[in-house]
């Protein structure tokens, strides 16, 4: 339970608690049968677990984040002097593939908001969804923890809680800013007071959220996956967007429209300049894609 604690302190949030707390007892399944005990437990020993993993077929993202929980482990139980180094600094974390996000053109990307017709309530509830996601970067996660007064109308802005708790505030873009406003003001009172909400007042965790459900209840994940799965086949737009299909166009578009790497750093919540540095690679490709077609020697 030390790590758990630890992990509540540095303000970890649930689902990162829940996906190391899964991984470890994967890992607790594979060594018991071996008779390891946690003291037995060494570079050698995690070796092995992560090759194994590979065996299976497990993705190297996948291997890694394993590899992150059982370091987290022993860090902390480093902490509380209850080991003295930890195993896992010696392993290797896999390679992960190198393959490139995928990019909306900026004229598919205008053409999947568009399309989302001003009609019925859930139609200028998604509207304003994704003209949100794509013009502030956001995450699926991020889109629906949003609350009502996240949204700053006179400074044009919106303040997000990302990955960590960590928060950052983002400009909204005109488009985007008018289709929330006529959301809140045309669709979500009428979501609000869905049916399957009963008579009494509107639950606390709906009077913030900002996005509902047509039962009147918060997004989830899944609900904007699915919404945005939609739209884009009504798009016609081949091999399915994602929301994080979106916050990759986000970046790249800045890119390609002269933002400077920090600036899209700190807009997409990343941690790290390296994160960001792949949209660096998406635009190299497409100069070179362009480059083969043209030149008449390339």
């Amino acid at each position: 339970m030390l790590l758990e604690d630890d992990l509540r302190r540095r303000d970890a949030a649930p689902r990162t608690r829940r996906a190391y707390a899964a991984d470890l007892n994967q890992f607790v399944q594979w060594a018991a049968p071996q008779g390891l005990e946690p003291a037995q437990v060494g570079p050698r020993e995690l070796r092995r677990y992560v090759a194994q993993l590979s065996a299976e077929g497990m993705a190297p993202a996948s291997t890694a984040r394993k590899l992150a929980a059982l370091r987290a482990l022993f860090a902390s139980q480093r902490e509380h002097g209850q080991i003295a180094h930890s195993p896992a600094d010696l392993v290797a974390t896999p390679k992960r593939s190198s393959h490139l996000p995928r990019v909306l053109r900026a004229a598919d990307a205008e053409g999947l908001l568009d399309g989302i017709p001003a009609g019925g309530a859930l139609e200028i509830r998604d509207r304003a969804l994704f003209e949100l996601a794509y013009a502030c970067g956001l995450r699926a996660e991020e889109l629906v923890s949003l609350r009502v007064d996240d949204v700053d109308h006179d400074g044009e802005q919106l303040r997000v809680e990302g990955k960590g708790r960590k928060t950052r505030y983002v400009p909204i873009g005109e488009v985007a800013l008018a289709a929330v406003a006529l959301y809140l003001e045309r669709a979500r009172p009428a979501l609000a007071a869905a049916p399957g909400l009963g008579d009494g007042p509107e639950p606390t965790h709906v009077e913030r959220a900002l996005f509902l459900s047509k039962s009147g209840r918060s997004l989830s994940t899944s609900d904007v996956r699915r919404r945005l799965r939609v739209w884009t086949e009504r798009a016609g737009i081949a091999g399915g967007v994602s929301p994080h299909v979106l916050r990759h166009s986000f970046a790249t578009h800045l890119l390609n429209g002269g933002a400077d790497l920090r600036s899209i750093q700190e807009l997409l919540g990343h941690a790290s300049v390296s994160t960001t540095q792949v949209y660096t690679r998406v635009e190299s490709a497409r100069l070179r894609r362009a480059y083969s077609r043209s030149h008449p020697r390339a």
